[in-house]
Order: structure tokens, then sequence, then C-alpha cells
């Protein structure tokens, strides 16, 4: 299990460009002018993790396979958009299939590059895009809501579930407030609201792309998102997408030096994964052998045999138990081995919860 995170944005903040660089790769043309993305790409990205090198080294893997996380660049959006201008209906619906949103925000000044309206302002970018979504999810539930209740009264059990959970998104968008806001009560509650697929419940991360001077310590237009992120309960996080895309063009061993020189410790992918795996609520655990050390993403409060699952569905059906070893202890004692004699091999079983970092061998019968 990975997350797959939609980059959004109004055009000419620097997605594309950002997209490129976090998947070292060319596939999204950047291009200054409105709507250069017209299809999303989507990019599978290496979370990058020095503990599963740990983990290889000790085992003498003979693979390392870490875990993939999508970024998918979709068309810029403009005010509008919920009502169907530029490139609306596809951004929304492109929006809809993803787990998270990565909203890019221009923080940097730059004649040379057009501002689709015409001043920086990060805030009332937000904002524009925040409102198209909220139009959008409004349109949606005060269609789909009266019908639910109608349903409802007439005995449907489900419809009257769904009129209860989504009735209060309804009124929580008519505050202007988003759907995320949502307090379900019960699992079902939870699964009908999931089901929904409202454009506003979806977890924000705000990436405040920076010139190069302020990547280290951000400026005044990134402590105003961040303000903001931390009043709405987001998440944000500072990149130079210009770094980024200098860092993938120069070799490896060159990378540590150059970030170094710009006051930088770490690349803008690694802030952006740390961030977005917080905002998902996701942990890592590894499986460690000769043949493999392999990094899989679960959710946090997940059970063993749903973390089993993730590898395969046979090991979650006929799951017996866990064997489970911290990572502190796996390294601290040189090995499966090791933690073995050291009373640090745990046998765990169905209602066990996975913890960070935990490596793990599962048994199973089918």
């Amino acid at each position: 299990m990975g997350f797959q995170c939609g980059i959004v944005g109004l055009p000419n903040v620097g997605k594309s460009t950002l997209f490129n660089a976090l998947t070292e790769t060319q596939a999204a043309q950047a291009a200054n002018y409105p709507f250069c993305t017209i299809e999303p790409n989507v990019g599978q990205v290496a979370v990058p993790d020095p503990r599963l090198d740990q983990l290889a080294a000790i085992a003498k893997s003979a693979k390392i396979i870490p875990t993939q996380l999508a970024f998918v660049d979709i068309a810029g959006l403009v005010r509008g958009a919920s009502q169907g201008e530029g490139l609306g209906n596809q951004f929304l619906g492109n929006i809809r299939e993803v787990d998270a949103i990565v909203h890019v925000l221009r923080c940097f000044e730059n004649d040379d590059i057009q501002h689709v309206e015409n001043k920086v302002d990060p805030i009332a970018d937000a904002e524009t895009v925040e409102t198209e979504l909220l139009l959008a999810d409004l349109d949606s539930l005060e269609k789909r809501v009266p019908n639910l209740v109608k349903r409802g009264q007439q005995g449907d059990k489900v419809s009257k579930i769904a009129a209860s959970v989504l009735g209060q998104s309804l009124e929580l968008l008519r505050e202007g407030k988003p759907a995320r806001l949502t307090v379900p009560r019960d699992e079902e509650e939870v699964r009908v609201f999931a089901q929904a697929q409202l454009l506003t419940a979806k977890p924000v991360l705000y990436v405040c792309n920076v010139n190069e001077e302020d990547a280290a310590n951000g400026n005044a237009h990134s402590a105003a998102v961040f303000a903001r992120a931390e009043a709405e309960g987001a998440q944000a996080v500072i990149v130079s997408a210009a770094i980024e895309s200098e860092l993938v063009a120069m070799p490896e061993d060159e990378r540590a030096m150059f970030l170094d020189e710009m006051g930088l410790a770490e690349a803008g992918l690694a802030r952006v994964i740390r961030a977005g795996y917080d905002l998902l609520h996701l942990i890592t655990f590894f499986t460690v052998g000769p043949k493999e050390a392999r990094a899989w993403t679960v959710e946090k409060g997940s059970k063993a045999p749903q973390a089993a699952g993730v590898i395969h569905s046979d090991f979650e059906r006929g799951f017996i138990r866990a064997e489970t070893i911290a990572f502190d202890d796996y390294i601290a004692l040189n090995g499966e081995a090791g933690a073995r004699d050291a009373g640090k091999l745990r046998q765990e079983g169905k209602d066990y919860v996975v913890k960070d970092g935990d490596v793990l061998h599962f048994k199973f019968n089918v």
C-alpha cells in the first residue's frame, strides 16, 4: 500500500516543475502558460528510508525494495472551475481519485512568470481552490441529501445513515467550511462518508514554492501559509522547485554538498513524503531476509493481519501469527538471530497493532 497525492494549484505556481523534480522525470511539460498540463501525469516515487539500508546491510539482502507513492500532476484550476470554467470538470474528476491534496502555492516574486490573477498572494490562491472544491461539494450534496432523507423516511436504513452524516457535511459547506470537519459517529458513518468522495474531505498538504534564497527559512508568504495550515489542521512544507530541478540534474554524489551549500539538510522530496505520511496517518513496517529487504506502508492503527494483507491477501486470510522485532532491537542485536537469542523476537497474534519500524515475518495457512 502506498498513497496517491494529487498536485493541484492555480496555473504557473510551479506544479509541473515540482512534479518533474519529485519524480525525476520530464513527463509533465513545464511551461509558462495556463493549462500546460492537460492530462494528469502520474509518477511513482520510491520513499527514501535510511532504515531500510541498515536492515539490508545486516541481513545481507540481495535486493532492496522501498515502498512507493504516487504523485499525480493535475491540470491547473482557475476561478469558476466548479461551474466548468477552464478545465474545471476534468480537474474535479481527477482530484476525486486521490487520497490527499498537495496544494502548491506560489510564494515567490518573479516578474517574468505570469500569475493568472496578476498578483502573488498564496492565501488568496488557496482560498480560490478551496472555494471551487467547496462549491462542487455543495452542489453535489444539495442534490443528494434530500433524496437520502426521503428514502430514509421510507425505511431504507443505509439512506438514513447517509442522510445523517452527509447532512452534517452539507451544513458545514453552507457555512463555508470544508467537509473534512465532519465527525462521523460510528464505523458505518465513516464508511458512508468515505464513499461520498467529497473533495473538501481530502486531507491537505500545502507546499510553499519559494525562491532559492528562501528555501531554508521561508519568507513572509510561506509564514502566512503555515499559519493558515495550523488554523485548519492541515500540513505545510517549504520547497524550492528550482532547487529540486537542479538536484535531479546533478550526479547523486554531488547532491549532499549542494544541499549543504543551500543551507538544507535534505531534499524537498523527503519533506513532502514525511508530511504526507503524517497527514494520512501512515507508518512503515519491514520484511527482511537474504533475498530482499522491503518496506511496506500501512495506516497507523492497523493490526497484524491487515499488515499481512498488504503483502498478499492469502497472508491475511490464513494469518496465524507475526514474528515481530522492533527496528531498534534488530539493529542493536545485529539481526534476527541476535534478537531471538536476546528474547526480543516476539510472537504476536491477530490483535497486535503494528508499530512504525517493526520487522515482521508472517506465519499463515490457507
